[in-house]
């Protein structure tokens, strides 16, 4: 029986869940995902778009980039997913947006050429100047 996680949004108009195991989560230090969040990291797990499923409502879509499309609340402004159009097959979730958190630790960080020199956050984790696909 596979692993069932579900998350959503802070004022409940969205709520999704995937089945699969909590790992290759990472924290991104790109200042895409700093100006599009307001912190100054996000935490993302990265999983087969097909083990996801939207269960209640619509996201909004904002294109970031040429390569990537965001989803998020349009009512709360949370973010809580993104696809990039050079890993098709998969789908990166927010983990802050999971109702346990905190079962689904960092492994890695992403995007470290962009990391903010004065912050400091699990430094014991391996590190990649970009993000491997």
């Amino acid at each position: 029986m596979s692993e069932l996680h579900t998350g959503g949004c802070h004022c409940g108009r969205l709520r999704y869940q995937f089945s699969g195991p909590l790992r290759d989560i990472a924290h991104c230090h790109c200042s895409i995902c700093r100006r599009v969040s307001g912190g100054l990291v996000t935490t993302w797990i990265t999983l087969p778009a097909r083990a996801f499923k939207w269960l209640e409502g619509t996201p909004a879509r904002y294109d970031s980039s040429s390569s990537c499309a965001r989803y998020f609340c349009g009512n709360c402004g949370a973010q809580l997913a993104l696809i990039t159009h050079l890993s098709p097959e998969s789908i990166d979730v927010t983990i802050a947006s999971l109702d346990h958190p905190e079962l689904a630790p960092a492994e890695r960080h992403i995007w470290t050429d962009n990391r903010l020199p004065w912050l400091h956050l699990d430094e014991h984790l391996p590190g990649e100047s970009q993000e491997r696909l």
